[in-house]
């Protein structure tokens, strides 16, 4: 078994064992969904996301993609394809973040900490600079955040 192979599983079974629910989409382990609960005490309580994981061949020398199934209104992620833009995903990464990492520190700092001033989703960035009241009234009550599980 290849290096890249077993730091993929290693990595998996770190999410499965800390209650994560990993649902793979084929057998390579190089794409997966894992469900995330947004983070307590954020716009985003209560909700529960589908994340597409997509590992390159290079995995973890180069960094993974990250995308929302379900959709989320939040300035760094694209509406259309659901891909998060975050510099840690990209210019930042490194092989000693491991995807436990991602989703118990890097993403929910994404959620708590949107930055609008490096907008995928204009609508959003728009809203959350020129009337957060709104922006936060929108987050929180929109249905999206719990459609996860209609949709399985």
């Amino acid at each position: 078994m290849s290096t890249a192979k077993n730091r993929r599983q290693m990595d998996i079974t770190k999410l499965m064992m800390k209650d994560y629910e990993v649902e793979m989409e084929n057998d390579d382990s190089k794409k997966f969904f894992v469900y995330l609960h947004g983070p307590n005490e954020s716009l985003y309580e209560g909700g529960v996301w589908k994340i597409r994981v997509e590992l390159p061949d290079e995995y973890p020398f180069k960094s993974p993609s990250f995308y929302f199934v379900n959709n989320i209104f939040h300035p760094n992620v694209d509406d259309e394809s659901g891909e998060i833009c975050v510099n840690v995903f990209h210019e930042d990464w490194s092989p000693m973040i491991d995807l436990l990492d991602v989703f118990e520190n890097c993403i929910p700092q994404f959620l708590l900490a949107p930055n609008p001033l490096k907008p995928l989703n204009e609508e959003a960035a728009d809203l959350m600079i020129k009337d957060h009241s709104a922006y936060e009234q929108k987050v929180k009550g929109d249905s999206w955040t719990r459609e996860v599980y209609d949709a399985r």
